[in-house]
C-alpha cells in the first residue's frame, strides 16, 4: 500500500505480480484541490470544504451539493492598507509553484514583506521546528 492512500491491487499468474488497479486517498482533504481558492478543507466539518473567513462560496449551489472545487470570493472588495491576515493553524500548504521561498528571513519579517504587497494573499513560514524561520509567499 502507497502511504495515505488505500490501494486495491489484482494478481497477474502470467506474470506472478500484483497489478494495482484502483488507488484513492485515505480522507477527502488528501484529493489535490479538493476545495476551490479561498477555501479549506477540514475532515471535522460537513461539507468538508469551508471559506476562509471573510468569503463566501463562488457557487453557492454546487457548495451545497458538497462541491467546493469552485472556492470561495470576497465578501467586500479587498483594502490593501486595511484588510488584515487571518492566522490558520494546522494547515497543509498551497500549492507553490508560484510562491516566493526565502529560507533566511524570520516569520515576523515575512508578514511585513507581505503587507507591504498588496499582490500578496497569504504567508507562512518553511520551518515550524526553529520557532517559525523561512518564509514562503503566495
Amino acid at each position: 500500500s502507497t502511504k495515505g492512500t488505500l490501494d486495491r491491487f489484482t494478481w497477474v499468474p502470467a506474470s506472478f505480480q500484483w497489478n494495482l488497479f484502483w488507488s484513492s486517498p485515505k480522507e477527502g482533504c488528501d484529493m489535490y484541490k479538493m476545495c476551490g481558492p479561498y477555501s479549506y478543507c477540514d475532515i471535522n466539518t460537513s461539507p468538508l470544504c469551508n471559506c476562509i473567513r471573510g468569503f463566501t462560496p463562488m457557487n453557492q449551489q454546487q457548495w451545497d451539493l458538497t462541491d467546493g472545487t469552485d472556492g470561495c470570493v470576497r465578501r467586500t472588495p479587498l483594502n490593501c492598507r486595511k484588510d488584515k491576515f487571518w492566522r490558520m493553524k494546522s494547515m497543509k500548504l498551497p500549492d507553490t509553484t508560484t510562491a516566493i521561498v526565502d529560507r533566511n528571513i524570520s516569520l515576523d519579517d515575512c508578514k511585513e514583506r507581505c503587507l507591504k504587497d498588496c499582490n500578496c494573499t497569504a504567508f507562512a513560514t518553511t520551518d515550524i521546528q526553529k520557532g517559525g524561520f523561512g518564509c514562503v509567499i503566495w
